[in-house]
């Protein structure tokens, strides 16, 4: 019995550890085989890039080896190209990015789609050249990087304008992203200027952009209008209701009539299903999503499980038991509690069992907002400031999959409560050849 699962982030890391579990026999005797397919050798744990773009955490802790939490599965750092599953085949390119394809078929039994979302992205002008993402460590590590370089450039440049722009920070989406991503690094920006002599907090200008009349949609209005009311008081612009419609030539000109000049651009807009899907032959809904029943067997034609085909996570579009139309949300949360379901379901159909629906516990939503604060939501209501700041990292930690990186993640805050921030940017480490390079002109 062979067990395919695309996709090593949250959902498929789950998945794969609870199958280790449940099928330990069957894997020891040879009878059943998992693998998993996912282009990085890591999962990255997202809720904590945040932390890691502040400085508060070691890039490296946030990310978990798969090859060292499953040595009972067959890793592969590949993509997969193509997914046949009336055939049970997909075909598997194990070549680097750039290079020329090597594309391999690999046969399956059982299908665990669980590859995930990428960002959405909106076709503003200038978004392609200037704009900076935040859902991978590398990108945190470079934004942080670029804040901490537009405050060495502001400090130096005698130019009025381009001091401003490069204290101009502007923020597209006001999801968990966006709001964690900009409220860390404008804390961690306030505390570095203390090191220049002729910058102060009061220069810093930091937008947040919304489209929709509210931020962090998934919390409590309650919750949500508390955050909205602390980042305002902390000077920061959050225009709600507003589009970003131009970021050509770095000059932002937003839907509300506003255009100024920023060097810094960060889009957390959303997220949409991954490309993958649609080289597939299963059904997918209006989003691009695949169609699944509460089970996480995915939905045939009349309605009825495809045989050998489960989704979860953000990839998946699982019903909603707290609504009749809705769809579970593309969170980590969701993504957890439906991978290990998916690999008990798994099991009990192999065991000719009746798999169970998906029935999600209440979730209670957490955000930090810099060192010391945040909101978070519990059974008893709202918690805010420092309570809600231990709560969040408390929370996170429990739910970091390796006891490995729950050590070094606690470790990375214990030293950072007893010394001070560091805030030196290493944006050279992005570029290790250019000096190398530069001392080689080119020929001809």
């Amino acid at each position: 019995m062979r067990i395919l699962i695309v996709g090593g982030g949250c959902a498929g890391m789950a998945a794969a550890l609870a199958l280790q579990q449940s099928l330990a026999a069957r894997l020891r005797t040879g009878e059943a085989e998992i693998t998993v397919v996912e282009p990085q050798p890591y999962l990255t744990y997202q809720p904590l890039l945040a932390e890691v773009a502040a400085g508060s955490i070691d890039p490296r802790h946030v990310v978990v080896p798969l090859r060292r939490v499953l040595p009972q599965c067959r890793v592969l750092t590949a993509r997969i190209t193509r997914i046949d599953h009336a055939g049970r085949r997909a075909l598997v390119d194990t070549a680097p990015r750039g290079t020329a394809p090597a594309v391999t078929e690999l046969r399956y039994d059982h299908l665990v789609l669980t590859p995930g979302a990428v960002s959405r992205t909106d076709p503003v002008p200038g978004l392609a050249e200037h704009g900076l993402g935040f859902s991978t460590v590398g990108e945190a590590v470079a934004l942080r990087n670029h804040v901490l370089e537009q405050l060495d450039l502001a400090s130096s440049t005698r130019d009025p304008e381009l001091r401003q722009a490069a204290l101009t920070f502007v923020f597209v989406g006001a999801g968990y992203a966006g709001v964690s991503a900009l409220a860390e690094l404008e804390d961690m920006a306030r505390y570095a200027v203390r090191g220049y002599h002729n910058l102060t907090a009061d220069d810093l200008r930091w937008l947040l952009v919304e489209a929709t009349d509210r931020i962090l949609p998934q919390e409590p209005a309650d919750l949500a209008a508390h955050t909205l009311a602390e980042l305002r008081e902390r000077s920061i612009d959050v225009r709600l209701s507003t589009r970003l419609e131009s970021a050509a030539d770095r000059v932002m000109a937003l839907s509300d009539g506003s255009r100024f000049a920023a060097r810094t651009l960060v889009w957390t807009a959303g997220v949409r299903p991954a490309p993958l899907l649609r080289d597939t032959d299963l059904p997918l809904d209006a989003t691009g999503r695949v169609r699944c029943l509460p089970t996480l067997q995915v939905r045939g034609p009349g309605g009825a499980p495809l045989a050998g085909a489960w989704a979860a996570g953000d990839c998946a579009a699982v019903p909603d038991p707290a609504s009749e139309d809705a769809l579970c949300a593309p969170n980590a949360q969701h993504a957890l509690a439906q991978a290990r379901l998916l690999a008990d379901n798994l099991a009990a159909d192999l065991e000719r069992r009746t798999p169970a629906p998906y029935r999600p516990e209440r979730v209670h939503c957490s955000t930090s907002l810099g060192l010391r604060r945040g909101v978070a939501h519990t059974r008893r209501g709202r918690v805010t400031g420092r309570r809600a700041w231990w709560l969040h990292r408390a929370r996170h930690l429990r739910r970091l999959p390796s006891l490995d990186r729950r050590v070094r993640v606690f470790t990375d805050w214990l030293l950072g409560g007893i010394f001070s921030r560091e805030v030196v940017s290493l944006g050279s480490i992005e570029h290790p050849r250019a000096e190398f390079e530069s001392g080689f002109p080119e020929h001809g």
